[in-house]
């Protein structure tokens, strides 16, 4: 828990009342897609980090879920390292290490692609680890 945690609510309730500010698509996406990455791990840990940026973890970055006028991005950490046979990375795919999809009011939410690469992102924390072990 980091400084800022520290006697603060936890960032699962963070999250909870962004949703609720949102009170809009945002709102409603992020809520799905919270929900999807929960459902394909029931382990993950929820943080709030950079000043209120929902982030979902398991042994590393699984993803971050952040909230613009116009998008709800979830940006996958290792994301270039990722095989995404789904195609549904559609932004920051010119960067070395992050992949991000930008979901835009009205777009439905490829539940089943959207889970596998949440189970490759886990996947590749955990091989990271190990290698590190080594």
């Amino acid at each position: 828990m980091t400084e800022e945690q520290k006697g603060a609510e936890s960032p699962s309730v963070l999250i909870d009342r962004r949703i609720s500010e949102l009170a809009d698509w945002r709102g409603e996406t992020l809520a799905k897609v919270r929900e999807l990455i929960r459902e394909t791990d029931p382990d993950v840990v929820e943080e709030w980090k950079w000043r209120g940026v929902p982030v979902w973890e398991h042994g590393g970055i699984i993803c971050t879920g952040e909230t613009y006028k116009a998008v709800v991005k979830l940006t996958f950490a290792k994301g270039a390292a990722l095989e995404d046979p789904q195609g549904l990375f559609n932004a920051s795919l010119e960067g070395n290490k992050r992949r991000a999809i930008d979901l835009r009011e009205g777009d439905a939410i490829r539940e089943e692609a959207l889970k596998g690469l949440v189970r490759a992102a886990i996947a590749l924390n955990r091989a990271a680890r190990s290698a590190k072990k080594r």
